[in-house]
């Protein structure tokens, strides 16, 4: 990875998108994501970096990895972002800019959805913009980038 990549990375469950509750995060699959952040990357001059797990550690592995020398990295969480004291950790230690992307609203779900773990470890928040929201995400580091 070098200073052109955008890190977008995947939590627990994302591997499901588009079967998994299509009535809260809709029917396009984390390859569909994959294909929007791509597109995005391009048009911006970027260079996309995109990758999913289902384990914290790996998460925090890759956060770690992209702490500093790329463009920009873009977390959706997943159910970590409600739990994990340890992601938001690596999160704080990470030097470029960082959006966090929340398909749903995660504010207008379960009470115990409210609150991120992120979010004050986090630059930017995009919360219930669907899977446009990533493509928001991107935009917004490019345009960090620029200025």
């Amino acid at each position: 990875m070098d200073s052109t990549t955008v890190l977008v990375l995947n939590g627990p469950n994302l591997n499901l998108l588009g079967e998994r509750e299509p009535e809260i995060y809709g029917s396009d699959t984390l390859a569909d994501v994959e294909a929007l952040c791509r597109t995005a990357c391009d048009e911006a001059g970027l260079t996309l970096e995109f990758r999913q797990s289902n384990h914290e550690g790996v998460l925090i592995d890759w956060v770690q990895e992209g702490r500093r020398g790329i463009a920009g990295l873009v977390i959706n969480a997943a159910g970590y972002t409600h739990t994990s004291v340890a992601l938001r950790d690596a999160l704080n230690a990470v030097t470029v800019p960082r959006v966090e992307v929340h398909i749903s609203d995660i504010h207008a779900r379960e009470a115990f959805r409210h609150h991120s773990y992120l979010t004050d470890v986090t630059d930017h928040q995009i919360i219930g913009r669907g899977v446009a929201g990533y493509v928001e995400a991107i935009d917004w580091v490019a345009a960090r980038r620029a200025s």
